[in-house]
């Protein structure tokens, strides 16, 4: 799916049911509500996906930001949350050896846990959300800029073109990802998760969430890593001896999938933290930990090919409000 290349553009980063914090954003930048909807007299938004879970007002966060995109005032993207609550619903195919998609594992069900309680009284609602979900699509192409939540794989989105309708998932393409190592599981966790090493020498890592995990998320643009330590994205680092593990030629070349040269990219989904800049002069990572009291983060688009960092904008999330 495209997005107009001439129009000015307002890229904004994982929201997560912080619904307050996005109104004060939105406002700082130069939105207003008009007719139940947040609408600008020259731009648009472009939100990032991960909409849903974990904070506070997911619901009022969802209707936001579905009346923007539904009043033609805004694009979303899906994000991997919005695909966890499509596959916890759908039934996995035969042969698969799962029961659903998203297994109801503790995993899933406690990064589910805060929209399932907010929408209880709202099941019609909830119903209707999940259905435009599957609107959204994957990725927006805009010449000059790409979104998707997480990693930008060309050779990956050049078949998704092939199979689905501007991006969009179809019911055959999610089901098709309950199973493992299948086309459709592999474009969605490159697209949706970005890309991972497995650790080294049996080594595990224990998340802030509590879940023990034994890969690590990876940059997907450098050129040139030598060592684990080089390539490892996430908030929390590689211990010192696995961070001065050698990565192989194979590695090296696996993980690089997004060149200097390439069009302005945004993404989210990787929990940054400190003040919002530019990762490359091309690409922009916009997920301050917003649910987490850091930020939330929007990038001000107008017609540059290269970043500029003094129109990223944002607002500090203070402890309790959302």
């Amino acid at each position: 799916m495209r997005v107009d290349p001439a129009r000015r553009y307002d890229l904004i980063g994982d929201i997560h049911g912080c619904a307050r914090t996005l109104a004060r954003l939105l406002d700082t930048l130069g939105y207003r509500r008009q007719g139940g909807v947040w609408r600008h007299p020259s731009r648009h938004a472009v939100f990032l996906g991960d909409i849903i879970d974990r904070g506070p007002r997911i619901r009022e966060a969802l209707h936001l930001v579905h009346d923007m995109v539904d009043a033609g005032q805004a694009h979303c993207i899906l994000g991997n949350h919005e695909f966890n609550a499509l596959g916890w619903y759908t039934p996995a195919p035969p042969g698969s050896g799962r029961t659903f998609v998203r297994e109801h594992t503790p995993r899933y069900r406690r990064l589910l846990e805060e929209t399932f309680q907010q929408f209880e009284p709202y099941p019609d609602e909830w119903k209707a959300f999940r259905e435009w979900f599957m609107e959204l699509p994957l990725y927006l192409d805009g010449e000059r800029f790409r979104v998707v939540h997480a990693c930008w794989d060309s050779a990956l989105i050049s078949l998704l073109d092939e199979r689905l309708d501007e991006g969009r998932l179809d019911p055959a393409f999610l089901q098709e990802a309950g199973f493992d190592n299948s086309f459709a599981c592999r474009a969605l966790d490159r697209l949706l998760r970005g890309t991972d090493m497995p650790l080294p020498n049996g080594i595990t890592l224990t998340t802030e969430e509590g879940f023990t995990r034994t890969v690590f998320r990876t940059k997907f643009w450098e050129q040139d890593p030598q060592t684990y330590g080089d390539v490892v994205f996430q908030p929390d680092g590689l211990p010192e001896h696995a961070a001065r593990v050698p990565l192989t030629v194979e590695q090296k070349n696996r993980l690089f999938l997004y060149g200097p040269e390439e069009p302005l990219l945004f993404v989210g989904h990787y929990w940054r933290r400190g003040k919002p800049a530019p990762i490359r002069p091309n690409l922009a990572c916009l997920d301050y930990s917003a649910v987490k009291y850091g930020k939330l983060v929007a990038y001000r688009l107008d017609e540059e090919t290269r970043l500029d960092p003094a129109k990223f904008v944002w607002v500090d999330v203070e402890r309790p409000e959302h």
